[in-house]
């Protein structure tokens, strides 16, 4: 559907103001229920899995041919993209989109899963989010106060996956719940007394907890865990990022 354009230049326009508070206030994207995408790429992908896109921002050069119906278009000149994007290269597409439902689902019916506990780079959540999407993961649960994953920087690192892959933010007792109530094993990447190699998982349904590089996985997530495991790695290594330890246990579970 070929857009009808209306053009914005002012600074104090209502609009810019929002795109403003969007990209800072975590608070306000949930309570708008909003959150702030940035580049054509990721534009393309919204468009591609008809992602709820309310109002797409767009230099001259970069006028789409057609929109969904409902979306609103706005043009901008590049000067006021280049202060309104978030990114220190601009690429002249801004969008609006309305975030999923927060509610957790009433069940699981997938078979792996990845939790998050307390990542506090919006980056390697977006990528985490990213790998899993590409190794067959049902879902990602985020607990422990990791990072937003409606922040512009966690879903521009997904590269589209935020647009097909579900994410819950959950605290640990839910997270235990759903999954013993799916009947869905949880481990660990974490050493103690029971802890087995990664590649003597037999198969079969399974939730695994990343955690955050400084602290690990948290004695509350760790304590719900049935086994933990270790990654197979030189031994002069002790351990890997928190986006490559689960680009590996996605990949295992893949396989």
């Amino acid at each position: 559907m070929k857009p009808k354009i209306e053009v914005i230049t002012s600074r104090s326009n209502p609009l810019v103001t929002q795109i403003r508070r969007l990209e800072k206030d975590r608070a306000y994207r949930r309570e708008s229920g909003l959150c702030l995408c940035d580049g054509t790429k990721l534009f393309q992908e919204a468009l591609r899995w008809q992602a709820p896109v309310r109002t797409v921002l767009f230099t001259p050069d970069q006028t789409p041919e057609e929109l969904p119906a409902g979306v609103r278009a706005v043009q901008v000149p590049e000067s006021l993209m280049s202060a309104l994007s978030p990114a220190k290269t601009p690429q002249g597409v801004l969008f609006l989109c309305r975030r999923p439902q927060a509610a957790l689902p009433q069940a699981l019916t997938g078979r792996r899963y990845l939790i998050l506990d307390g990542l506090q780079d919006p980056g390697n959540v977006g990528t985490i989010w990213r790998t899993a999407d590409a190794f067959g993961a049902d879902g990602l649960f985020l607990t422990h106060h990791c990072a937003d994953p409606w922040h512009w920087k966690t879903i521009r690192a997904t590269m589209g996956a935020a647009f097909r892959l579900p994410v819950w933010e959950a605290n640990p007792g839910e997270i235990a719940a759903l999954l013993q109530a799916g009947n869905i094993p949880l481990y660990g990447t974490a050493l103690r007394a029971d802890t087995a190699d990664l590649r003597s998982h037999d198969g079969g349904p399974a939730a695994v907890v990343i955690g955050s590089e400084g602290q690990g996985i948290s004695e509350e997530m760790l304590s719900l865990c049935r086994q933990t495991w270790k990654i197979p790695m030189e031994s002069k290594c002790e351990s890997l990022n928190a986006a490559a330890a689960a680009a590996v246990v996605l990949w295992e579970l893949y396989r």
